[in-house]
């Protein structure tokens, strides 16, 4: 199956559609709490990517079902970490919304030495999306499954470098972690973004990218890249014939790495108006036009209660935190 470029464009427009669906009844799920002024919307990061996206179709969807206005506000810079601190000193009442993701939401905690929040003062309500990380090699190498990226490395130790979009991203600790389960050596090559690292391995100046689903994936439908598995449990609907990692070697039998964006509150927020935001999350995912748009994206939905949510976080934090202990990785907030 071949799946043309997901562009910015067109995941925004996406988001469009979304916005202008039909308004849903306010009282669909029975909660009571309703907020009493604007809505704001923290996004920890620039405009027009993944985290920005969900922000805006979450915030369009609560317009409509509080009647209540409800506006998205980002907050780039330190890997997330300002625009998730605001939200630690905002007011505890519902109307201060974290969208969040892994960089500030699990791996800053032990990466970064002058964090100025602490996973406790914030309460997760839920995730909304998950989406892969893919590993793909240039085509000179003749590499076409990890067992045979793996072995090749037996054979030729040192001789393959790899690429990601920058040291503590990701990308980078999905590919520390499958070195680390296999006992292998490569060189890490990181830059500064994703866009870079893929221009790198296009021209064949890294032998090995670990990126996100996308732009990866239509690169490696046009062989240009050669694609060697994603990094969730199970299998992309969008690349059914590329296999997991799980699947790929006994050591990898427990690999989970995904680009996930979920939603918080300050910790102190009041329970009713962390279960009403929970159940319109919930009525989000379940529409069918929102289904269609966050599949473009090659993302799944993953709505779960405020505590199976608080679980993953602690789990996927803890996964991090021991990936870059081995790794020995610590960095400053700038």
């Amino acid at each position: 199956m071949t799946i043309k470029a997901i562009s910015r464009r067109r995941i925004l427009t996406g988001a469009a559609a979304v916005s202008a669906a039909a308004i849903l009844p306010r009282a669909s799920f029975g909660s009571d709490w309703r907020p009493t002024e604007t809505v704001r919307l923290i996004v920890p990061a620039a405009a027009g990517g993944s985290t920005d996206v969900m922000g805006r179709l979450l915030a369009a969807h609560l317009q409509t079902a509080w009647g209540q206005s409800a506006v998205v506000e980002n907050r780039s810079g330190g890997g997330g970490t300002i625009g998730t601190a605001e939200v630690v000193r905002g007011k505890a009442d519902g109307h201060v919304i974290l969208v969040g993701n892994p960089g500030p939401n699990a791996i800053a905690y032990s990466i970064f030495r002058n964090m100025t929040y602490k996973a406790d003062q914030l309460q997760p309500v839920s995730n909304m999306i998950r989406i892969p990380n893919i590993v793909s090699a240039h085509p000179s190498t003749g590499i076409k499954t990890i067992g045979e990226l793996i072995a090749y490395i037996k054979a030729n130790p040192d001789k393959l470098t790899y690429a990601s979009s920058g040291v503590g991203q990701s990308p980078h600790l999905t590919g520390a972690w499958f070195l680390q389960l296999t006992g292998l050596k490569m060189v890490h090559v990181p830059f500064r973004g994703a866009g870079p690292a893929l221009q790198a391995a296009l021209a064949g100046d890294i032998q090995i990218l670990f990126d996100n689903l996308y732009p990866t994936l239509p690169q490696t439908q046009e062989g240009k890249l050669t694609a060697l598995a994603v990094t969730t449990p199970e299998r992309s609907a969008l690349a059914p014939n590329v296999p997991t990692m799980r699947e790929s070697a006994p050591e990898l039998s427990k690999f989970d790495v995904s680009s996930w964006f979920g939603v918080f509150l300050p910790k102190a927020t009041p329970a009713p108006a962390v279960e009403a935001l929970n159940k319109e999350i919930k009525a989000l995912l379940g529409r069918e036009d929102f289904k269609k748009t966050i599949a473009n994206m090659g993302a799944t939905a993953d709505w779960g209660t405020p505590q199976q949510f608080s679980d993953f976080v602690q789990a996927e934090t803890t996964k991090f935190g021991e990936i870059i202990k081995r790794e020995g990785l610590q960095m400053d907030v700038n």
